[in-house]
């Protein structure tokens, strides 16, 4: 069986994209800050965009950073579909960018038709929310119009109580950037590094990133960009399925376990990543359970370090190793 090939411009995980989300998002804010005649800004975007498999992170991640996305995924044949797309068009529309609908064929995008069922999902239509990079199940099956937009006010208000989102309505993509703080001074070098992780040159990705480390040791954008560039080299030849059998197969192997933790990680199980690793170093002693512990700071590096998740498999990871 060939190997399935993994690449950070094709079917990668939300979670562990979301560093490199949030960097490409302060270029597009910088955008919005530029002056007459430069490119316009994300509030000339429509309410509905359709999606592929190419430009699913830069429709629906980066642009998750500042506005909800809700993701139709839907396809010509499915009668349901056709009942709940033009609620969610239309309610879209009534929303005036305070979040953003991306539509994906699933029959013309594999990719994501993939990624889909790899969220256990079977069956369509379905609607996911993604939300600050992270990808957020929210409705499976049509609905009349009343319940669907009952739906979305309930989806926003536990994201607000959750701290996803500020408090009052989501600001849509058009908000005023001068309303909020100034966006820092981003290093072009660092610009160069995102362009080029984003279009698959991972030894020119990795080339720039070091050149900013070796700059600034403590930089966190170059360092999680690193390991990102990291991670994508590791998977590129792996089977994902192969790779998760043979771990669950050897729950003490070391090699195995760091194996299915990463092609768990880019497609989009990062909570089970890092839960395979902590149980990994419970099961290890000496240099194999060093090399676990190594491989999930590793893994930690590629999300912000204020990311909840991190923060609590950091403790997980204190208590198993004392």
């Amino acid at each position: 069986m060939p190997s399935r090939d993994f690449s950070l411009h094709g079917a990668v995980d939300l979670g562990a994209r979301q560093a490199a989300a949030k960097k490409q998002q302060e270029r597009r804010a910088q955008a919005a800050n530029a002056p007459a005649g430069a490119a316009p800004p994300a509030g000339a975007v429509a309410a509905v965009v359709d999606v592929t498999d190419q430009t699913f992170n830069a429709e629906v991640v980066e642009r998750s950073q500042t506005v909800p996305v809700l993701v139709d995924f839907w396809a010509e044949w499915c009668g349901p579909c056709k009942q709940l797309g033009p609620i969610l068009e239309k309610l879209a529309a009534e929303a005036a960018g305070s979040w953003v609908l991306a539509k994906v064929d699933i029959d013309a995008n594999p990719q994501l038709a993939q990624y889909m069922q790899q969220m256990g999902v079977r069956g369509i239509p379905f609607v996911a929310a993604v939300v600050g990079g992270q990808l957020l199940p929210f409705l499976n099956g049509a609905a009349p119009e009343p319940q669907v937009r009952q739906a979305i006010d309930q989806l926003f208000d536990a994201l607000r109580k959750e701290g996803l989102l500020p408090d009052g309505p989501p600001p849509g993509p058009g908000a005023d950037p001068a309303a909020g703080p100034a966006q820092p001074p981003v290093d072009p070098l660092l610009l160069e590094a995102e362009d080029a992780l984003q279009n698959g040159d991972l030894d020119l990705a990795a080339e720039k990133f070091q050149a900013l480390l070796a700059a600034n040791p403590r930089d966190e954008d170059a360092a999680g960009g690193l390991a990102l560039v990291e991670l994508s080299r590791r998977v590129r030849h792996l089977d994902a399925n192969q790779a998760v059998a043979a771990a669950e197969a050897a729950p003490a192997d070391a090699a195995k376990q760091t194996a299915a933790a990463d092609v768990e990680m880019v497609t989009g199980q990062v909570d089970a990543a890092f839960a395979r690793l902590i149980a990994a170093v419970r099961r290890t002693a000496g240099d194999d359970r060093e090399a676990v512990r190594k491989h999930l700071l590793d893994l930690f590096a590629i999300l912000p370090p204020d990311d909840p998740r991190v923060g609590k498999a950091r403790r997980a990871l204190q208590s198993a190793l004392f």
